[in-house]
Protein backbone atom coordinates (compact mmCIF):
# COMPACT_ATOMS: atom_id res chain seq x y z
CA UNK A 1 0.00 0.00 0.00
CA UNK A 2 1.17 3.52 -0.73
CA UNK A 3 -0.03 7.07 -0.34
CA UNK A 4 1.52 10.22 -1.77
CA UNK A 5 0.33 13.50 -0.33
CA UNK A 6 0.71 17.02 -1.68
CA UNK A 7 0.39 19.59 1.08
CA UNK A 8 0.23 23.36 1.13
CA UNK A 9 0.70 25.82 3.97
CA UNK A 10 0.42 29.60 3.82
CA UNK A 11 1.04 31.91 6.79
CA UNK A 12 0.92 35.71 6.63
CA UNK A 13 -0.85 38.72 8.11
CA UNK A 14 -4.64 38.85 7.69
CA UNK A 15 -5.03 35.46 5.95
CA UNK A 16 -8.67 34.41 5.92
CA UNK A 17 -10.83 31.43 5.04
CA UNK A 18 -11.90 33.41 1.97
CA UNK A 19 -8.26 33.40 0.82
CA UNK A 20 -8.16 29.63 1.23
CA UNK A 21 -11.39 29.17 -0.70
CA UNK A 22 -10.18 31.33 -3.60
CA UNK A 23 -6.84 29.49 -3.84
CA UNK A 24 -8.65 26.14 -3.88
CA UNK A 25 -11.16 27.31 -6.49
CA UNK A 26 -8.34 28.54 -8.73
CA UNK A 27 -6.46 25.26 -8.23
CA UNK A 28 -9.53 23.19 -9.11
CA UNK A 29 -10.31 25.23 -12.22
CA UNK A 30 -6.71 25.11 -13.45
CA UNK A 31 -6.62 21.35 -13.01
CA UNK A 32 -10.12 20.30 -14.08
CA UNK A 33 -11.41 23.18 -16.22
CA UNK A 34 -12.86 26.66 -15.87
CA UNK A 35 -16.41 25.44 -15.26
CA UNK A 36 -15.42 23.43 -12.18
CA UNK A 37 -17.32 24.34 -9.03
CA UNK A 38 -16.21 23.62 -5.46
CA UNK A 39 -17.99 23.20 -2.18
CA UNK A 40 -16.47 23.12 1.29
CA UNK A 41 -18.08 20.86 3.89
CA UNK A 42 -17.26 21.23 7.61
CA UNK A 43 -14.95 18.50 8.86
CA UNK A 44 -12.28 17.87 11.47
CA UNK A 45 -8.52 17.68 10.95
CA UNK A 46 -5.92 18.01 13.70
CA UNK A 47 -4.09 21.34 13.72
CA UNK A 48 -6.73 23.26 11.73
CA UNK A 49 -9.88 25.02 12.89
CA UNK A 50 -12.19 25.50 11.15
CA UNK A 51 -11.56 22.52 8.90
CA UNK A 52 -13.32 21.41 5.72
CA UNK A 53 -13.35 18.77 3.04
CA UNK A 54 -13.46 20.10 -0.49
CA UNK A 55 -15.56 18.57 -3.24
CA UNK A 56 -15.45 19.46 -6.92
CA UNK A 57 -18.30 19.23 -9.38
CA UNK A 58 -17.91 15.92 -11.18
CA UNK A 59 -16.22 16.68 -14.49
CA UNK A 60 -17.17 13.26 -15.86
CA UNK A 61 -20.91 13.96 -15.82
CA UNK A 62 -20.79 17.74 -15.53
CA UNK A 63 -22.42 17.61 -12.11
CA UNK A 64 -25.50 15.79 -13.39
CA UNK A 65 -24.78 12.61 -11.42
CA UNK A 66 -23.09 9.39 -12.55
CA UNK A 67 -21.67 6.19 -11.08
CA UNK A 68 -18.27 7.82 -10.47
CA UNK A 69 -19.71 10.56 -8.23
CA UNK A 70 -22.31 8.20 -6.76
CA UNK A 71 -25.04 10.20 -8.51
CA UNK A 72 -24.40 13.27 -6.34
CA UNK A 73 -22.63 15.45 -8.91
CA UNK A 74 -19.73 15.97 -6.43
CA UNK A 75 -16.38 14.26 -5.77
CA UNK A 76 -14.27 14.81 -2.61
CA UNK A 77 -10.65 15.67 -3.41
CA UNK A 78 -8.94 17.23 -0.38
CA UNK A 79 -8.97 18.37 3.21
CA UNK A 80 -8.19 21.91 4.32
CA UNK A 81 -8.56 24.45 7.07
CA UNK A 82 -7.26 27.46 8.92
CA UNK A 83 -4.13 26.78 10.97
CA UNK A 84 -5.10 26.56 14.64
CA UNK A 85 -3.64 29.56 16.53
CA UNK A 86 -2.17 27.14 19.11
CA UNK A 87 -0.07 25.58 16.33
CA UNK A 88 1.25 28.99 15.34
CA UNK A 89 2.10 29.83 18.95
CA UNK A 90 3.85 26.47 19.43
CA UNK A 91 6.05 27.40 16.45
CA UNK A 92 6.90 30.79 17.90
CA UNK A 93 4.55 32.71 15.58
CA UNK A 94 2.34 35.40 17.11
CA UNK A 95 -1.22 34.27 16.35
CA UNK A 96 -2.54 37.77 17.08
CA UNK A 97 -0.56 39.05 14.08
CA UNK A 98 -0.41 36.03 11.76
CA UNK A 99 -2.89 33.47 10.49
CA UNK A 100 -2.79 30.89 7.77
CA UNK A 101 -4.32 27.95 5.99
CA UNK A 102 -3.27 24.43 5.10
CA UNK A 103 -4.51 21.78 2.68
CA UNK A 104 -3.58 18.27 1.63
CA UNK A 105 -4.56 16.00 -1.23
CA UNK A 106 -3.61 12.58 -2.51
CA UNK A 107 -1.65 12.62 -5.78
CA UNK A 108 -3.09 9.31 -6.96
CA UNK A 109 -6.64 10.52 -6.28
CA UNK A 110 -6.14 13.64 -8.40
CA UNK A 111 -4.53 11.62 -11.20
CA UNK A 112 -7.40 9.14 -10.99
CA UNK A 113 -9.92 11.94 -11.43
CA UNK A 114 -8.05 13.83 -14.14
CA UNK A 115 -7.15 10.83 -16.31
CA UNK A 116 -10.00 8.45 -15.42
CA UNK A 117 -7.70 5.70 -14.14
CA UNK A 118 -10.04 2.80 -13.46
CA UNK A 119 -7.96 1.06 -10.79
CA UNK A 120 -5.55 2.81 -8.41
CA UNK A 121 -3.50 -0.39 -8.14
CA UNK A 122 -2.15 0.35 -11.62
CA UNK A 123 0.06 3.04 -10.06
CA UNK A 124 1.99 0.46 -8.05
CA UNK A 125 2.52 -2.25 -10.68
CA UNK A 126 5.56 -0.49 -12.20
CA UNK A 127 4.36 -1.16 -15.73
CA UNK A 128 6.20 1.34 -17.91
CA UNK A 129 3.46 1.17 -20.55
CA UNK A 130 0.96 2.50 -18.00
CA UNK A 131 3.29 5.26 -16.88
CA UNK A 132 4.00 6.33 -20.48
CA UNK A 133 0.32 7.20 -20.89
CA UNK A 134 1.00 10.26 -18.72
CA UNK A 135 4.10 11.62 -20.42
CA UNK A 136 3.97 15.34 -20.88
CA UNK A 137 3.38 16.74 -24.33
CA UNK A 138 5.95 19.50 -23.63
Amino acid sequence: MFFHQLEGLYIDKKVSFTDLKQVLLTFARELFGSETQIRLRPSYFPFTEPSAEMDISCHICGGEGCGFCKHTGWVEILGCGMVDPNVLEACGIDSNTYSGYAFGLGIERITNLKYHVADLRLFSENDVRFLQEFESAY
